[in-house]
């Protein structure tokens, strides 16, 4: 956080950090702590906020691993403990609601990827989300226990890595060696951990999908490995990179058996455990599309929990038996034309809109 506010030309000391629960902070009238929550980057919290009328809890994304390899355990009896005297409301993560297993541990993917690697021929490339550090290190420890030399590809992957190494998040991380010593190295004993995992144009993948990236480039037999999951909205940008590996003769491994890649976010079964733990007055399902909330919302309604589906703008009073709304916030993209603002469907901006789909002729007479 204090290198992009250098980046943006703003002072690193406004970066304030907070100490973990039961640490609290005083902001206006609430009282606000930041509880550990297992997920798939390090140090991930939810916010438990008290106010004169009453607790509310807000998991962030979290998931239930007790050995996530990185960062810190999901903790049952801390939350029953923050429960003890009443959540009024909770707000929680939806994103996996339509699973109907217990979600996986990080822990369980190291032997399955090093499998993978030490069978691959040819030169092996993975891609991953770059916070998700513990996952970069399962990477790159099966990588050297199949004998291959390590080269992270993409500006995002160096700096996080440096990042949790220097914060001591991350220990033992695995030496690297830079794109340039790679040209030295035998292809079949090269591995590469790419940012772009989400089909990102400019991204290490999405570049050497379409050639060379850093003087390196992927070739028939090659092995080509998406350790995530393809977040909604971006399927075409990652399935353009795996037709262009497919031109290639490139071979391309992904998340679909399970083997090599768990999610960060609870499943249903996951977040019925956090209703049963937490046992709020009401739910606030959030993080997810319209069908997710909805879904969770049932899942709370089922148990006898007050819920509601909000989306974005939505102000809700939580203050009573079950949330109510309390008005609406306009939300959404602000176009900036000169010095003015406009909302996103403001009438110049849709005019605009129909001009940039249609076209518009433009008649000149003299």
């Amino acid at each position: 956080a204090r290198r992009k506010m250098e980046e943006a030309g703003h002072d690193p000391a406004n970066v304030q950090t907070v100490q973990a629960w039961p640490e609290v902070t005083k902001l206006g009238p609430f009282t606000i702590g930041v509880a550990p929550m297992s997920h798939s980057i390090p140090e991930s919290g939810g916010l438990v906020i008290d106010s004169p009328a009453g607790r509310v809890v807000h998991t962030g994304d979290f998931k239930l691993d007790s050995n996530p390899l990185v960062g810190e355990p999901f903790d049952p009896e801390m939350w029953a403990e923050i429960a003890k005297d009443g959540i009024q409301a909770l707000v929680c993560d939806s994103t996996n609601v339509f699973s109907t297993h217990p979600g996986r541990s990080e822990s369980e993917l190291p032997d399955e990827i090093t499998r993978l690697i030490s069978e691959a021929k040819g030169l092996v490339a993975a891609t991953t989300f770059a916070s998700n550090v513990a996952r970069v290190k399962t990477l790159a420890e099966a990588g050297v226990r199949a004998g291959r030399s390590i080269v992270l590809l993409g500006r995002a992957m160096r700096r996080m890595i440096e990042a949790a190494t220097e914060t001591g998040v991350l220990v033992d991380f695995p030496k690297v060696i830079s794109p340039e010593d790679a040209n030295n190295v035998p292809r079949d004993n090269l591995m590469l951990i790419t940012t772009g995992s989400q089909g990102e144009r400019r991204a290490a993948s999405a570049q050497l999908a379409r050639g060379k990236y850093r003087g390196l480039e992927l070739k028939e037999g090659d092995t080509f490995l998406f350790s995530s999951k393809t977040i909604p909205g971006n399927e075409k940008g990652v399935i353009r990179i795996i037709n262009q590996f497919s031109e290639m003769g490139v071979d391309v491994v992904d998340d679909s058996s399970g083997l090599y890649h768990v999610s960060g976010h609870a499943n249903g079964p996951d977040l019925e455990a956090m209703h049963n733990l937490l046992k709020p007055r009401m739910l606030v399902p959030m993080h997810g599309e319209h069908r997710h909330l909805r879904q969770h919302a049932r899942l709370g309604e089922a148990k006898g929990i007050a819920s509601a589906v909000v989306v974005n703008g939505m102000m809700m009073d939580l203050t009573g038996d079950a949330p109510k709304g309390a008005g609406y916030v306009d939300t959404g993209r602000t176009y900036l034309d000169g010095s003015v603002k406009y909302g996103a469907m403001d009438g110049i901006v849709r005019d605009r809109i129909r001009m940039a789909l249609n076209g518009h002729v433009v008649v000149t007479v003299l």
